[in-house]
């Protein structure tokens, strides 16, 4: 149950509504619920919305890199509509059974992206110039810019869910 009343999807104002439902659409939005939770303050609500709908329809980083990127940045905040959710098919059970930045499945650059999110998330203060060479070896700055965005939106959003346990007990 969440800690905070959710907004119901009817009483969302017009441009949000349209913005959940392009979320749920493209899968840009494995549940509503956090969402209607920070429609309380639509204004915000809408411009994350929009910044996670740029990178996910529009994004310079291929979908399923994000989207380990994301599970593993979810395994690491615990939130349970992320850890649910999925938003690229190319990522399988497989994959989600050792989102290890040293797992031979994972390309060199799934590794560096891996990489960067794990430290990202729990120990970000480790994040130095070579780690930051290495994603120079994989990725473009434009792709790397990304990254570091998207690793701050998904820790953030998951840590947001966390705490106000705006998450579906069951998918």
């Amino acid at each position: 149950m969440s800690r905070l009343p959710p907004v119901p999807l009817e009483a969302l104002p017009p441009d949000l509504g349209a913005a959940v439902e392009r979320g749920r659409a493209s899968r840009m939005l494995g549940s509503t619920l956090p969402v209607q939770v920070w429609a309380h303050r639509p204004e915000a609500a809408a411009s994350w919305l929009a910044t996670l709908e740029a990178m996910h329809l529009r994004g310079v980083l291929p979908g399923r890199l994000k989207e380990l990127v994301r599970l593993k940045i979810a395994s690491i905040t615990n939130c349970k509509a992320c850890q649910l959710a999925r938003k690229d098919d190319s990522v399988g059970e497989e994959d989600l059974a050792c989102l290890s930045s040293s797992a031979a499945r994972f390309t060199p650059a799934e590794q560096a992206a891996l990489r960067y999110a794990e430290l990202f998330a729990a120990d970000y203060t480790a994040i130095d110039d070579a780690l930051f060479d290495l994603l120079k070896r994989h990725f473009a700055i434009a792709e790397i810019v990304e990254l570091n965005m998207f690793c701050a939106l998904m820790l953030a959003g998951g840590r947001m869910t966390y705490v106000q346990q705006a998450y579906e007990d069951k998918p």
